[in-house]
């Protein structure tokens, strides 16, 4: 493997250790230890930068599975980097943070920092993964590392509730994703992202093409929680701050976007693809800002306006996504939204991810999160109050900071999506300006309640747990590297140009040439424009309802809160596990003879039909051995055996009929010249025979109503229903061969290939070599599991 692949795992490798710098190393912080990795990641990727800038993508693949195509492919390019970077750099700073924000005496530090280090290494899989099937591998670990994280403070059920809901939606976007990516290999035949790109032009005419991009964008929106998926999101903040600030503001939420801007070459230039990404983000941009506003927990706020922001990134990805497609667009009025949506991109993890820590900040400094019991901190955490205002006027879109400019391109496209003539645009596009502005609106209004409720205002310290005070310094370096950058970005914008946003576009969109490409450029004025007029009208608005707020909150008390997407949640969830226990109630009857019937039953229907539908059924003895008279006489003591086991009146007659049973089986092997197997048969009848006199020896005598049996049609049906079942499957296997049987080939090859005379030893232990490994791995943690059984009922049983 490559430097590339041991980076992508390295956080993987480093979690295998991390335990043992909490058990040996008590002293120090552990998060000192994992800070190297980020640092050294970041390093890392930062010298991909150059190759990237002039057009060139990094790709080193390690074999996997090769004989169907699935490789572990790292792919850098543009795209890929920007995420790398963003994965690596921020997760530095939030490691440095929770130094600060988790103690080391109270905390589990051990689990926080494993879990964190497997989400970081399975982001990294994500967005550096050119095969499908690895990129899914990756994005089901982020949905498993993730739901570790959200419930890291398990106790809590809150914490519990917000992980299972997290879990759920986002795993059930991600299996329809894997539907949607199979079609996709189906169609392309190759699990290659880069192979599929050059046969976008026979693709759209395919009849899987909307069922795999339907799929697809199932994944990417459950992940990035646009609406209706979008109720994950503000119960997963149950999580410590440094966890929200680095899944659901940097990375965790954007794979969706990831995920839609690295397959828009495939998808993009349909009406579906552009129709459902623009609408649905347009929709969770109004939805997520809308419902902020209500919201009285710092984090709930953020949550609301992490969803919103999605949507706005989303919806620009959507409008970009022609660009693709329709190259020869005058003005590059397809580009700009791309162009937008990466640079809002990166303006959104650095203003979202400093406000992250400064919720945290004001939590761990006065004991709670609600803005009613807040207020009048400024003079108290000046330092917080300020990182505040920068991060929270960024994302209201007031310069001059970044999040202006991203602002007002984003309207730039939102006002030119009205001028196309594709897509029948003429009709519903009017809509699209309207309903940005309006959310743009929302934004405002809940950015001013995020930084005045909570810092000015009088101060109402009898409402706090805690005597509230400015914090460390430690805890403030990492969202004052954030807000620095959020300055940066905002007066030297174009200095992101060609390093980071060029190559990130040039990903998204291949086809455009490079005289479109080279016309990038961010400017903070563009005259009086429609754009500016829209701003201004944010600004005179967004002023008005947040003077008036506690005139008009009330209309959210209008729409009733039985009627919600969380409600349905919970029926649905509830209806499925009374469904799942009535059900059980049924078939679970604690005997088992029920549950052969069950089993048996579903075996006979299931199968028998099988071989009638299939018209499976056929019987060829030429290829059948003749049978011989000790082998009919051996299958009658066979036979023998076991109806004397169902008539035997006492035990010790059951059990010695049952052991007859076990040695003829033995020497049927004997006969087919298999001695070993014969071998083993003995050994295990015969330890099987001894454990079972020694059991019942101790049993008190049948009474004779025990020893009354009751005759069950039933059972003699199924019975006889499994058996004839078994012989015909049998038969019909034996009669149908499509291909010539392997056992030649290990004849063949077992002496040869592996030095072995017994063909059966050889198989278990070469051929079959890792199955067996399973084997025994299986067993071994099934035996790990019942020693920690019993050792926890050992322990309870001494009070301990």
């Amino acid at each position: 493997m490559s430097l590339i692949h041991w980076a992508i795992l390295s956080p993987f490798l480093m979690a295998v250790f991390v335990p043992f710098f909490r058990k040996y190393i008590h002293k120090i912080h552990t998060g000192w230890f994992v800070l190297l990795l980020p640092i050294f990641l970041f390093t890392y990727f930062l010298q991909f930068l150059n190759e990237t800038m002039n057009g060139k993508t990094v790709i080193k693949t390690a074999n996997w599975i090769p004989s169907i195509g699935v490789n572990f492919t790292a792919y850098i390019d543009g795209l890929g980097l920007l995420f790398a970077l963003l994965i690596t750099g921020i997760g530095a700073l939030v490691v440095l943070y929770s130094i600060y924000y988790l103690s080391k005496v109270k905390e589990s530090l051990h689990t926080f920092y494993v879990y964190l280090l497997c989400f970081m290494g399975a982001m990294l899989g994500v967005v550096l993964s050119d095969n499908i099937i690895v990129l899914y591998t990756f994005w089901e670990l982020t949905s498993l590392s993730s739901f570790l994280l959200i419930g890291y403070w398990y106790t809590r059920e809150k914490s519990r509730y917000g992980a299972q809901k997290s879990m759920l939606i986002t795993v059930f976007g991600g299996l329809s994703m894997l539907a949607g990516f199979i079609l996709l290999s189906i169609m392309t035949d190759t699990f290659s992202i880069r192979e599929m790109i050059p046969q976008v032009s026979t693709l759209p005419d395919h009849p899987l093409f909307i069922p795999a991009m339907l799929l697809v964008l199932l994944g990417a929106f459950t992940k990035s929680a646009q609406f209706p998926f979008h109720i994950w999101l503000p119960d997963a903040m149950e999580a410590p701050t440094p966890v929200s600030a680095y899944l659901h503001s940097a990375t965790m939420v954007k794979a969706g976007i990831y995920l839609v801007a690295r397959l828009s070459p495939i998808f993009a230039g349909s009406s579906e693809w552009f129709w459902i990404i623009s609408s649905f983000g347009l929709f969770t941009l109004f939805w997520g800002s809308f419902n902020a506003v209500k919201q009285t927990d710092l984090k709930a706020i953020l949550a609301y306006s992490t969803i919103s922001q999605l949507g706005m990134i989303m919806s620009l990805l959507g409008i970009g996504s022609a660009a693709i497609h329709f190259i020869d667009v005058p003005d590059n009025l397809y580009m700009a939204a791309i162009v937008a949506a990466v640079f809002h991109l990166i303006n959104h993890a650095t203003f979202k991810g400093s406000l992250f820590m400064v919720a945290g900040i004001v939590d761990h400094e006065t004991g709670t999160r609600d803005i009613r019991k807040l207020g009048g901190l400024m003079s108290i955490m000046p330092i917080t109050f300020t990182l505040a205002v920068i991060g929270t006027f960024s994302m209201a879109g007031i310069p001059p900071f970044n999040g202006f400019l991203s602002k007002e391109m984003f309207f730039t496209a939102m006002v030119n999506v009205t001028t196309l003539d594709i897509f029948n645009m003429e009709t519903w596009g009017v809509l699209f300006p309207i309903i940005a502005w309006v959310g743009s609106v929302f934004t405002f209004v809940y950015s001013m309640i995020l930084v005045f409720k909570t810092f000015t205002g009088k101060l109402q310290a009898e409402k706090l747990p805690k005597k509230p005070h400015e914090a460390p310094i430690g805890i403030l370096i990492p969202p004052i590297i954030l807000a620095s950058l959020v300055i940066i970005f905002g007066f030297f914008a174009n200095l992101l140009v060609p390093s980071i946003i060029k190559p990130a576009v040039a990903s998204i969109m291949p086809r455009v040439v490079e005289g479109k490409m080279a016309a990038i450029e961010i400017e903070y004025w563009h005259g009086w424009n429609t754009e500016l007029k829209m701003t201004l009208g944010v600004f005179a608005l967004g002023a008005l309802l947040f003077l008036t707020l506690a005139k008009w909150s009330k209309l959210y008390n209008v729409f009733s809160k039985r009627l919600t997407l969380n409600n349905l949640y919970d029926y649905v969830l509830l209806s499925i596990e009374k469904t799942a226990s009535t059900l059980n109630r049924f078939y679970m009857t604690g005997v088992i003879r029920d549950y052969l019937v069950v089993i048996f039953s579903f075996f006979i229907l299931a199968l028998g039909s099988s071989l009638v539908i299939k018209d499976a059924f056929a019987i060829d003895l030429t290829h059948v051995a003749p049978i011989r008279l000790y082998e009919a006489v051996l299958s009658l003591v066979l036979v023998a055996g076991v109806v004397t086991i169902l008539f035997a009146k006492s035990r010790l007659t059951a059990i010695i009929a049952l052991g007859a049973v076990g040695y003829s089986v033995s020497l049927f092997f004997i006969l087919f010249r298999a001695p070993d197997l014969a071998l083993t048969q003995l050994v295990i009848e015969t330890v099987s025979v001894a454990l079972f006199l020694l059991c019942f020896y101790y049993l008190p005598e049948l009474k004779k109503k025990e020893k009354k049996l009751r005759f069950k049609v039933t059972n003699l049906v199924i019975s006889l229903g499994v058996g004839t079942i078994v012989t015909l499957i049998a038969l019909s296997a034996n009669s149908n061969r499509l291909f010539e049987s392997i056992s030649s080939y290990f004849i063949e090859n077992s002496y040869k290939e592996a030095g072995g005379k017994n063909i059966v030893n050889v198989i278990l232990v070469d051929f079959r070599g890792f199955d067996t490994l399973f084997e025994i791995t299986v067993l071994g943690i099934a035996a790990l599991g019942i020693f920690g059984m019993i050792r926890l009922r050992l322990s309870r049983g001494k009070g301990q």
